[in-house]
């Protein structure tokens, strides 16, 4: 006879869960025991939702393989909550299993008791609790199936501690197959010949491919798509990378002036949300072709003229197929080159920030110093609004899973934690988090699990003693007199991680960044540059909360 906690282990085990992130709980610990046995390691951060977090980058990081975290009852959960619905409008499939007071106690008010399930259902694909011990592998899997199928996103168990740790005879218990990848969608023909029926008429059209196309692991086929028809490709989300920076077929900074000009509009994987102005950004009588992964997704906020829904991986290679089998496989380099121009022109336009070299730093430079640093082995996490905005500009996604940042729901306090599953998935590779002072603040403490895990990771900040998103449209909107809520202390970041037990770096100049950075590196410990940049109070140029 054996416990509960060893049953949830081994079908963890089963689902190719190589690591579950945590915080130490009363509720949850017949698990620990159970990850000994099965050679699972167990990360204990300092905040229940960094260990979600960690779970979510994770899942971002090992394809096939589902991030898992594990919370204890009440506040363990209630802490997780905002790393629960960062996964799910980031659609990343991970398995948080949530404590609960015993199920004899149960709605008798035990320690730390709360309806959990009724809290996780709206910001997750399934939620449920399992109330007997022989049955905890079946419901850890229908968790799993249901977080990594169609559009993925996370699955909440809940199973109270005296399930956990009741008997159980492992010999007859019933563990099921688990599938972390799900059974390929293929789209209807159909539809797929009226998708080449209007990009074989098409002058302008642009690719415009997310998160959809990384679940779905598409990343070649929209390669192979965009060389045989030489249209041009943007990336956004979890997108980023799926096509290599430097592709002839990659654009990055003319994303507004081809959208504007464009009369086919393909939007694989992405939705029309407010990164797009819920559809508006896309003119009025240019023809949408939506790809993505579920019918319910089709359409929000603006109809697609042609839907394509199944695997859009598969989608782009059977839309090519089609095309060369009408033999209307078009070319669209014309268009591709004056945009190539512009692509150009921009990035001119702005080389002065990129080598100023102005005290304290310009934030371009301090963009541009990343940008020479890094390799296409190091993996870049943005923690922050403007600072990781300025970066994005000038900092090339090299290839798939060498930058990660929350996602749509704009979590701030992702860094650290993601950087945890990072190091731990590829210890042999540089992590490296932009950070804004702001962010810092929410989960830096876990510098702390870094130095106690042994993990080397590095951060560079941008610091300009402010929330500088919200400085600016506030100064904007009612004058200088009129801020509040926004300016922050002039704080030594560096030194709050040297008595974590890192490494500390502070700069004043852009000269100084380069040397600080390859310290922090070969230090072999966590560590923080912190870079002093120029504090800005322009007028707001549109706001991100329209």
């Amino acid at each position: 006879m054996t416990h509960g906690g060893k049953l949830a282990a081994r079908a963890l085990a089963d689902a190719g869960v190589g690591a579950i992130f945590t915080l130490s709980g009363g509720h949850i610990m017949p698990i620990y025991d159970g990850a000994l046995d099965e050679g699972i390691k167990v990360v204990d951060v300092r905040h229940e939702q960094a260990a979600v977090h960690a779970a979510d980058a994770y899942s971002r990081l090992n394809p096939g393989r589902i991030g898992c975290a594990v919370l204890t009852a009440g506040p363990g959960i209630t802490d997780g909550v905002t790393g629960i619905a960062n996964a799910w409008r980031a659609n990343s499939p991970i398995l948080v299993i949530g404590g609960q007071g015993p199920f004899n106690n149960l709605r008798r008010g035990s320690l730390q008791e709360m309806d959990h399930v009724s809290m996780i259902r709206p910001i997750s694909k399934w939620a449920d609790a399992c109330y007997e011990t022989s049955r905890i592998p079946e419901y850890i899997e229908m968790a799993v199936r249901a977080a990594v199928t169609g559009v993925p996103g996370p699955a909440f168990l809940e199973i109270p501690m005296d399930v956990l740790m009741g008997p159980a005879d492992i010999e007859t218990t019933y563990f099921p197959q688990m599938r972390t990848t799900p059974p390929q969608v293929v789209p209807d023909p159909v539809d797929v010949a009226a998708a080449a029926q209007v990009l074989a008429q098409a002058q302008r059209p642009m690719v415009l491919g997310g998160t959809g196309v990384k679940w779905s692991q598409g990343g070649a086929a929209l390669a192979r798509f965009a060389e045989a028809t030489n249209i041009p490709v943007f990336l956004n989300g979890m997108g980023r990378g799926q096509m290599r920076s430097d592709h002839p077929q990659f654009f990055n900074r003319v994303r507004k002036e081809a959208m504007n000009q464009c009369d086919v509009f393909l939007l694989a994987g992405s939705p029309l949300d407010f990164r797009l102005r819920y559809g508006a950004s896309v003119p009025a009588e240019a023809t949408i072709i939506q790809l993505d992964m579920e019918a319910g997704l089709i359409g929000q906020n603006r109809s697609a003229q042609v839907a394509v829904v199944g695997n859009i991986g598969a989608s782009f290679d059977l839309l090519l197929a089609e095309l060369k089998t009408q033999g209307t496989t078009p070319d669209f380099s014309a268009w591709s080159t004056n945009l190539r121009t512009r692509e150009n022109e921009i990035a001119a336009s702005f080389e002065g920030q990129l080598t100023s070299n102005e005290s304290p730093v310009d934030p371009l430079r301090f963009a541009a110093e990343i940008r020479d640093f890094i390799d296409e082995d190091t993996i870049l996490i943005g923690d922050g609004g403007d600072i990781v905005a300025q970066v994005a500009k000038v900092v090339p996604v090299l290839r798939e899973n060498c930058w990660m940042d929350p996602g749509p729901l704009g979590t701030l306090g992702v860094g650290m934690p993601f950087a945890l599953a990072a190091q731990h998935t590829f210890p042999e590779r540089r992590v490296l988090i932009v950070y804004g002072d702001g962010a810092f603040g929410l989960n830096g403490f876990e510098y702390d699990t870094a130095v106690r895990f042994g993990l080397p990771i590095v951060g560079i900040m941008g610091n300009d003693s402010a929330w500088g998103q919200m400085l600016r449209p506030q100064v904007g909107l009612y004058g200088p007199d009129r801020k509040v809520a926004v300016d922050l202390a002039d704080t030594r970041y560096d030194k709050v991680v040297e008595a974590l037990g890192g490494h500390g770096e502070y700069c004043e100049r852009p000269e100084e960044i380069r040397p600080a950075l390859e310290r922090a590196f070969a230090s072999g410990k966590p560590a923080l540059v912190n870079v002093k940049i120029r504090k800005d109070e322009g007028a707001p140029k549109g706001s991100t909360y329209v």
